[in-house]
C-alpha cells in the first residue's frame, strides 16, 4: 500500500472570513489506528487525520458546519464516522459508504441514522469498492426507503462512463468533485456537459471540491474557474462546497485550507453566492436548521 501525504498541518483563516453557520459538505476521518483499523484489502490509508484536528481545523477556517464523509478505508464499519458526530455535536452530518447498505443489518443502519448520517455514496471503482447491478439497485431501494440522498465519486476521468448508473434515479443525488472534467477540454469536456444535462433537472445538486487535483496548472487554480462557474450558472441554488479534508490519495501536497476557502470566493464571486453555496443550499440538502 502506498504512502499518501498528509495534509496542511498549519491550515491559515481566510480572508475574509465565511459567513455564519458555513458548512464544509465533504471532509473525511482517519485513526488513530489502534482504535479504527483498516478493513483488509483496503486501496489505502492515511496518516492520522482525527475528528478533534477536523474541527479544530474548522475553527481555524470559521465554519460552524460539516458532513464527515465514511472513506473506503473502513468499508462498512462506521464507528469513526459514529463517534466523529458525536464528539462534533448536532452541527455535523454524515455520509455513509454505500457498502453498509448490503452488509449490515436493519439495526445498525437504524443507528446510522440515528446518529445523523443523511446519505450514502458510491465511490469509484478504483479504491476498492464495487457493486453489481443487482446491488446497486438494492442499494438504491434502500436509500429510498430511508430518505436519504445518493453521493457518486466521479472516477479519475470524469462521470462521463458512468452515468449510465445514475442518470436516471429520481431520488436526491449529489455528483462530487464538480464530476471531475478535465479543464483543458474547456465546454467541450463530455463529463462537464453531461453534469451540465443532469443540473437541469431538479434532484441532481454538484459539490465543488477536489480543486487541486481537478486542475492541471496548479496554484492558483485558474484553470478550474471556468468549470465552477458553469456549475455555479447550471444550480445556484443545487451547489456546495466541501474540503475534502485530509485530502486522500494524495501524492502531492495538499493544499492549505485557507487557500481552498478563498478560492470558493473566486468561484462565487459574490457575498449572495458565497452564502448560498456555504450557508443555505447545504442547510436544505442536509437538513440543517435554518
Amino acid at each position: 500500500m502506498p504512502d499518501y501525504l498528509p495534509f496542511d498541518s498549519h491550515p491559515r483563516p481566510p480572508r475574509p472570513l465565511p459567513p455564519a453557520s458555513s458548512c464544509d459538505s465533504q471532509f473525511h476521518v482517519f485513526g488513530p489506528r489502534e482504535r479504527y483499523p483498516v478493513r483488509p484489502g483496503a486501496a489505502y490509508e492515511m496518516p492520522a487525520a482525527t475528528i478533534e484536528t477536523a474541527l479544530r481545523l474548522h475553527r481555524t477556517l470559521g465554519i460552524e458546519r460539516g458532513v464527515i464523509v465514511q472513506a473506503t478505508t473502513y468499508g462498512a464499519d462506521h464507528q469513526v464516522v459514529l463517534d466523529g458526530l458525536a464528539a462534533a455535536g448536532p452541527n455535523y452530518r454524515g455520509c455513509a459508504n454505500a457498502l453498509a447498505l448490503l452488509e449490515c443489518d436493519d439495526a445498525y443502519i437504524a443507528r446510522l441514522d440515528a446518529a445523523g448520517i443523511r446519505g450514502a455514496r458510491f465511490n469509484r471503482q478504483g479504491l476498492g469498492i464495487s457493486m453489481s447491478q443487482s446491488d446497486f439497485a438494492r442499494s438504491i431501494a434502500r436509500i429510498k426507503e430511508l430518505g436519504w440522498y445518493a453521493k457518486f465519486q466521479p472516477e479519475a476521468k470524469g462521470i462521463v462512463d458512468q452515468l449510465a448508473l445514475f442518470e436516471k434515479l429520481d431520488i436526491p443525488v449529489m455528483i462530487d468533485h464538480m464530476g471531475r472534467p478535465d479543464p483543458r477540454e474547456g465546454a467541450a469536456s463530455a463529463s462537464l456537459r453531461a453534469l451540465l444535462e443532469l443540473l437541469k433537472r431538479g434532484n441532481f445538486w454538484v459539490m465543488l471540491s477536489l480543486t487541486e487535483k481537478v486542475s492541471h496548472d496548479g496554484f492558483p487554480w485558474d484553470d478550474v474557474l471556468p468549470v465552477a462557474h458553469a456549475c455555479i450558472e447550471a444550480a445556484p441554488d443545487r451547489i456546495v462546497w466541501g474540503s475534502d479534508w485530509p485530502h486522500p490519495v494524495s501524492v502531492k501536497q495538499p493544499p492549505n485550507e485557507g487557500d481552498l476557502v478563498e478560492q470558493l470566493y473566486r468561484y462565487a464571486g459574490s457575498a449572495e453566492m458565497i452564502k448560498k453555496i456555504l450557508v443555505d443550499n447545504p442547510a436544505a440538502f442536509f437538513g440543517f436548521q435554518p
